[in-house]
């Protein structure tokens, strides 16, 4: 066996991946367990002051609870991706229990106009992508992992479903926009910040630095969109939802579009905010608050607070959009 297939990496991401999803929420709960009762991580901290962020009208005791919620959640979908990833597109398959809305699926890609799907970071979205394989090609956009042992694993997942892989780049868009115009089918995780530029969008309150790139697709190509979401249930599966997306979204400049989606995204963690993936430094895209998550919690929410009423010199309404391949 060589260095390479027998390294530390490769063996603990095979243990896992062949692991049931019981065990690795079980597990997960336990890390979730010591993090939630030690408070020592940055991670922990980084989600408490999200939550208290965008979900300042809440007291303090229920955006604890919450949390602490998503933090277990967040644990347990990560560990869930080993388990999916390590799987079977059959066993993976066997896992979704309940899908809602699949009828605005298949009447959108009846349409033939290609599809692209609006996934947030939230709940255990890698559970998804065996089910929409079946049915369409999938075009994904797939930045490698540093690690060449992880990134091999995640790579051959994907090649399980057949999805093609493109670059997160100009050459990576194209190909999106050509599979789109060929009937294809795209997955956008939207809630990220753009390596460069991107419109400045309102999110809880906020503007951030927002990629349009999700907008653009689906005006530039008319094709439909669909907003999908899939929470574990209770049962060692996960339950899936598709849902509509405003028409709306056609109209207007890909600026709207975008506010569009963050507006869709915001009530989805409205409803269910210990499922949302908290951890991620969304709000460090605005210039005036980029060193935000260093600073001393209080403080960190006075800059938040300066920021909704408008007590800054900082401009905040646009920075140049660099989705050029469009």
């Amino acid at each position: 066996m060589t260095e390479k297939t027998n390294s530390t990496t490769t063996r603990l991401l095979n243990f896992f991946g062949r692991r049931s999803i019981l065990f690795s929420r079980l597990f997960a709960r336990a890390l979730a367990w010591v993090v939630n009762l030690l408070h020592i991580t940055k991670t922990s901290r980084a989600i408490r002051l999200n939550v208290e962020i965008c979900l300042s009208e809440l007291n303090e005791q229920r955006r604890g609870k919450i949390t602490q919620a998503a933090i277990r959640n967040e644990l347990q979908s990560y560990m869930e991706f080993f388990s999916i990833w390590g799987s079977s597109a059959e066993a993976n398959l066997a896992r979704i229990h309940h899908i809602e809305g699949g009828h605005y699926f298949h009447e959108a890609l009846a349409r033939g106009k290609g599809l692209v799907l609006i996934v947030p970071h939230f709940g255990t979205w890698e559970i998804m992508n065996c089910w929409f394989a079946q049915y369409t090609q999938m075009t994904i956009m797939y930045k490698p992992i540093k690690n060449d042992d992880a990134d091999r694993f995640v790579r051959q997942a994907r090649s399980r479903e057949q999805a093609h892989l493109v670059p997160t780049d100009e050459s990576g868009v194209r190909q999106i926009f050509r599979a789109l115009k060929q009937g294809g089918t795209t997955v956008i995780l939207p809630d990220h910040t753009p390596h460069t530029g991107g419109d400045m969008i309102e999110y809880f309150g906020i503007p951030l630095a927002s990629s349009g790139l999700s907008a653009k697709l689906i005006q530039k190509t008319g094709a439909s969109v669909l907003f999908l979401y899939a929470i574990r249930n209770d049962s060692d599966g996960f339950n899936m939802f598709i849902e509509p997306f405003d028409d709306r979204i056609y109209q207007g400049s890909a600026e709207d579009g975008t506010r569009m989606i963050h507006e869709s995204i915001e009530c989805l963690i409205r409803r269910y905010p210990e499922h949302y993936h908290w951890s991620y430094k969304r709000f460090k895209a605005n210039p005036a608050l980029d060193g935000l998550y260093h600073l001393p919690h209080q403080d960190a929410m006075k800059k938040i607070e300066q920021i909704r009423t408008g007590n800054t010199d900082t401009d905040h309404t646009h920075i140049k959009n660099t989705d050029s391949a469009l």
